[in-house]
């Protein structure tokens, strides 16, 4: 029944995402320009664009997590002045309007962009405005998007503290700021290392978001949660609860499902980077069809080469999705996001189910029969 999941119709469905990186979403053209301005072009792998996506592309597809986060230092050689870091921020904006995401959470790390004495409170205002830019072209040109922002610590370096500060202090007058996370390298910096930091984020109230889905596999999501994380960023090792025999949850997942935290999964990415051999294997589908809240995402489009349609698509095709699952992926995703509830109600009953029902209902006239009703 799923083959009426047509990539053009996923296309122009609304799409919510909750997992996307700044610095590894620019254009090629972009970093090209960028590059030559702040004399960084002449360490460019190449100066075509098509070769510098696939150098990116090569590095995703390493299977080497490490290889793949050094293909960064390129994005981020080039965002390190206030206007390079607005452009790339607007044009985040404008490329996830093009691609029918109606409500996005992008992320970044200040620290990584301060090489040239940028202040951290800089770069975020930096980014904010670069959003802003981009949402009101977006609706503009009748395709509007709502962007808010996720500010991440490097788990490997010795800022946490002082960037959730930072994030806090800032929110007071941008409410578009509304979490924290712990980025980068997984394996050997569990969250506990940073317990200060998260201790700060919940004494200021701000949402939690946590990294999780390198070795030691369950041990790192149980340190995430322990320390307030209310979404999971991946997830993707929690398959490991699951009894390969029965099909039944141990009891991590059992928490994790009942609670209803979300996972922000990234297909493409997990499989590049070795979590999971094939898109078959992932367990977004399962997780989605016994009642886990989980949402497409992106992760880095640069280097992954995907795009919101393209996941949503991709999934939908390998697990034989209805668009009512489809529609629940983008209700997970809104359901689970750091918007407010007036927010949430609005894009909800105005755009996303209108549009999940329409697809159902066309699907369902189309094969005759009863749509099954998907994970909830």
């Amino acid at each position: 029944m799923a083959h009426s999941v047509t990539v053009d119709a996923v296309r122009t469905a609304p799409k919510v995402l909750l997992h996307d990186h700044l610095d590894g979403g620019l254009r090629p053209s972009t970093i090209l320009e960028l590059a030559e301005e702040c004399g960084w072009y002449g360490r460019l792998p190449s100066h075509d664009p098509n070769d510098l996506h696939a150098y990116f592309i090569r590095g995703a597809e390493s299977r080497d997590l490490l290889a793949y986060l050094a293909t960064f230092e390129h994005t981020l050689a080039v965002m390190q002045t206030q206007a390079s870091i607005e452009r790339v921020a607007a044009e985040a904006a404008a490329d996830l309007s093009a691609d029918g995401v109606v409500y996005a959470e992008v992320r970044f790390a200040p620290e990584l962009h301060v090489a040239n004495g940028l202040r951290l409170e800089a770069v975020v205002e930096a980014v904010q405005s670069g959003f802003r830019s981009g949402e009101n072209a977006a609706r503009a040109g009748s395709r509007p998007i709502e962007i808010n922002t996720i500010i991440c610590a490097m788990r490997t370096e010795q800022r946490s503290a002082e960037i959730a500060e930072m994030a806090i202090r800032m929110r007071a007058d941008d409410d578009r700021i509304v979490a924290f996370d712990l980025a980068g390298a997984e394996t050997g910096w569990p969250p506990s290392l940073h317990a200060e930091a998260l201790r700060i984020t919940r004494n200021g109230l701000m949402r939690i978001t946590i990294h999780a889905s390198e070795p030691p596999d369950l041990e790192l999501i149980h340190d995430a949660l322990v320390h307030g994380a209310e979404r999971i960023g991946h997830g993707i090792r929690l398959a490991a609860d699951v009894d390969p025999e029965t099909g039944g949850f141990g009891r991590l997942a059992t928490y994790v499902r009942d609670r209803q935290i979300t996972l922000e999964m990234a297909p493409t990415c997990n499989v590049q980077i070795g979590a999971v051999p094939t898109l078959a294997d992932h367990p977004i589908g399962p997780f989605l069809r016994a009642g886990f809240r989980v949402g497409v995402n992106t992760d880095n489009r640069l280097m992954s080469n995907v795009s919101m349609t393209s996941e949503v698509h991709a999934v939908a095709d390998t697990f034989d999705l209805t668009w009512t699952e489809v529609g629940q992926l983008a209700r997970n995703a809104m359901e689970g996001s750091f918007a407010s509830t007036s927010t949430k109600r609005r894009l909800l009953d105005t755009i996303i189910d209108p549009a999940y029902k329409r697809l159902a209902a066309r699907q369902n006239q189309r094969y005759g029969a009863e749509e099954p009703q998907g994970s909830g």
